[in-house]
């Protein structure tokens, strides 16, 4: 009997002995190094890479989305406006750049600053640079075409309708004379099919004169005076249905000299 009990006791014992560890991991899991879990290291900040398999429009975007560059080195060569000068800023995107001013305008103190392809969105990132440090008196803002056609991405009309605005209303706080234009005609786009943008771009100008109205800057209806039966640019005008031939721009030439004409005796 007590050699039995004193088995059973030193049984216990060794059972008591062997469960321990188990028993203390049981209760705290974290104290022994084997069951913390690994750090989780920091996320360190990468920089982009350029994607060599990107074309040079893509790639310029994500390094200067607004195109500053663009036009740099020209109006820091640019001399300040003589006394007495009427210069003009022209804003806008390829069918604004297309526009030989000096041939329109010949005399004229009256400079491009349109950049093909550019949306709205890219105008307003360098309409400080581009149109109000060149302190003309007048400019004349033409854009909307490229973000109907979603050239930096799908866009509403009521974020062009605000960019236009934006850009008008830096124009006006810094003591320059606004002309808004309407967007010209399009049935459609060569290099973006099936958008049926001529709808859009009637809403689009039907608000650009209504907003021109409220706040008293001036109106350029290049529209109407260039759109066929089908509402957009025709054969007569342009090559592609969107940008302007030599014909085209001799009707806008007028229309926009009026509206700056306009815009000084305001």
């Amino acid at each position: 009997m007590h050699r039995f009990a004193l088995r059973t006791v030193l049984a216990a014992i060794a059972a008591a002995w062997l469960l321990a560890p188990a028993g203390l991991l049981a209760q705290e899991p974290g104290n022994l190094p084997e069951t913390k879990a690994p750090a989780m290291p920091h996320p360190t900040p990468m920089a982009r890479p350029l994607d060599k398999s990107l074309n040079a429009h893509d790639q310029q975007l994500l390094t200067d989305f607004g195109w500053l560059a663009r036009f740099k080195e020209a109006n820091l060569k640019l001399p300040p406006p003589a006394a007495g000068e009427n210069r003009v800023v022209f804003m806008g995107d390829s069918i604004t750049e297309g526009w030989h001013l000096d041939e329109s305008f010949p005399g004229k103190p009256y400079i491009n600053r349109g950049i093909s392809g550019q949306t709205s969105p890219q105008m307003l990132v360098r309409f400080r640079q581009d149109v109000i440090d060149l302190k003309p008196k007048v400019v004349v803002i033409l854009a909307g075409t490229n973000d109907i056609a979603g050239n930096t991405g799908p866009m509403t009309l009521e974020q062009t309708e605000n960019n236009l605005a934006s850009m008008a209303d830096l124009a006006a706080a810094n003591h320059i004379k606004v002309v808004l234009c309407s967007v010209t005609p399009a049935f459609d786009f060569p290099w973006q099919r099936g958008l049926e943008p001529a709808p859009k771009i009637d809403t689009l100008n039907a608000w650009i004169k209504k907003y021109t109205a409220e706040k008293g800057y001036v109106y350029v209806d290049y529209h109407s005076a260039l759109k066929d039966a089908e509402d957009g640019l025709p054969p007569a005008l342009s090559k592609d249905g969107v940008h302007p031939l030599p014909a085209g721009y001799a009707i806008m030439a007028p229309l926009a000299e009026a509206g700056i004409a306009k815009a000084l005796t305001q």
